[in-house]
């Protein structure tokens, strides 16, 4: 979905002039002429970004940016001040307006588009993340620990690298007012210090002597640990084509030397902020894709992702030859645990059957719960002959030791096992199962605790 810019300014010339530019990049520009225009159209649109004036008659640019920022409806939209005003003092008010960043009249367009870009990928970041909390509270949820911490301003890990230890130093001293900075001088010890420690931030200087901070850079994109690390860099005036370079392979922002401490602790808030969302989202979807394959009870692989594994390992025997076995396994009399000593006795056993069924595999094989007390191996490059070993030293384990139910009391328990391979040109993932169902039924009817084979 292309982003949405709401750009406010007095002088229609002026917000021709950003609309031009934002259109070029797909942006989809709003335009709006003062500050009440401004606020009615985010409190009945969606707007990613807003690109306010500063100067304008009647409510000004500080006070729209208040005004935005205090209302619930509209204090997520990402807020940058474009102001003619160069003073300090004209940045702090407006940081304490709650504006998100700032422009400087006439605005450059490498800081207007990154500017835009970043915060307009913030917004979606943040959509999602109070979606996700609204989500929760809705359905009578606790808010999530991990969500919490998330959408708090806790202090961020921040990794500066500049060989000019005055200028090292000045920035770890703005940033340790709100952050937790750690310096480096080279790019070999900040890659020990990205290797063994958990950052939010990399900043990294474009003028270290003797060595190049874009292949710094561009190390920390390839590698898993540090991919989404958000980076700035620190850019001498001039140096505009190594700029590109950087924004091309990656980097997420930048500053422009001599540094500014408002403009520091801004850029460096958006960039933490993002990667705490971002890192939160991830993880969320991680645990979404590993909760619909894995069986919440035993951790074992559930009988959705087995199916799919079964059917893609079939295919891949039959083309390479190989042998390919399946092994189902039941607990015996499982119904008389339920019914004698509860259900909660019955998930420990279920727990205690996984942990024993797991050791029995290899790593190359895949262990599921199939359903209620019956259980399943897939065992690739496996005759017959080898899965029935396995099936028996699993019966062993089995039956060897009672599983524990309470402190000082077991149960014994016996398991029955049926077996099948690929044995046919025309077998198919159903046909293997039920071969190995077929077993099982065999094994429970000899008397169970047995394992028992199906050929085709």
């Amino acid at each position: 979905m292309t982003a949405r810019v709401l750009v406010v300014d007095d002088i229609p010339a002026d917000v021709k002039l950003l609309e031009a530019r934002l259109s070029a990049e797909y942006f989809d520009v709003l335009p709006a002429g003062t500050g009440q225009e401004a606020i009615d159209i985010c409190e009945r649109e969606r707007v990613d970004v807003v690109l306010l004036d500063v100067m304008m008659p009647g409510m000004d640019g500080f006070e729209t940016c208040r005004r935005l920022k205090s209302n619930p409806t509209t204090h997520h939209i990402p807020v940058v001040l474009v102001t003619a005003l160069d003073q300090v003092s004209d940045k702090v008010r407006g940081l304490q307006g709650g504006a998100d960043d700032f422009l400087t009249k006439p605005v450059d367009e490498i800081a207007l588009v990154t500017r835009v870009k970043n915060l307009a990928r913030l917004k979606t970041l943040t959509d999602e993340m109070l979606m996700r909390a609204l989500t929760g509270r809705q359905m009578g949820l606790s808010e999530d620990a991990a969500l919490l911490k998330a959408l708090s301003e806790e202090r961020g890990r921040v990794l500066i690298v500049d060989d000019d230890l005055r200028s090292a130093g000045r920035l770890g001293e703005w940033l340790s007012t709100v952050h937790r900075p750690t310096l480096a001088t080279d790019p070999q010890s900040a890659l020990h210090e990205l290797a063994n420690e958990e950052f939010d931030l990399l900043i990294v200087s474009l003028s270290l002597a003797g060595a190049d901070g874009l292949r710094l850079c561009s190390q920390t994109r390839s590698t898993d640990r540090t991919r989404h690390l958000p980076i700035i860099v620190l850019v001498e005036p001039g140096n505009e084509a190594r700029l590109l370079r950087g924004l091309d392979m990656g980097i997420n922002d930048y500053i422009m030397r001599p540094v500014d401490q408002n403009e520091l602790l801004a850029r460096v808030r958006t960039q933490v902020k993002r990667k705490r969302y971002s890192d939160h989202l991830r993880n969320r979807l991680e645990e979404s894709i590993e909760a619909s394959v894995i069986d919440s009870l035993t951790g074992l692989h559930n009988r959705r992702y087995m199916e799919t594994h079964l059917s893609t390992l079939v295919d891949e025997a039959r083309h390479s030859g190989r042998s390919l076995s399946v092994l189902l396994a039941d607990i015996d009399h499982f119904k008389q645990v339920n019914d004698t000593y509860g259900h909660d006795v019955g998930d420990a056993v279920l727990k205690e059957f996984s942990a024993r069924f797991r050791r029995n595999t290899r790593g190359i094989d895949l262990a599921c719960r199939f359903g209620g007390e019956e259980f399943l191996i897939i065992m690739p490059d496996t005759t017959m002959a080898r899965a029935y070993q396995v099936g028996e030293r699993l019966r062993v384990s089995i039956a060897a030791d009672a599983f524990p139910i309470k402190p000082g009391l077991g149960i014994h328990l016996t398991a029955s096992v049926g077996l099948a391979t690929l044995e046919r040109a025309d077998d198919t993932p159903e046909t293997v199962f039920r071969r190995a169902d077929s077993a099982l039924f065999t094994a429970k009817r000899r008397g169970r605790n047995r394992v028992a084979a199906n050929a085709a």
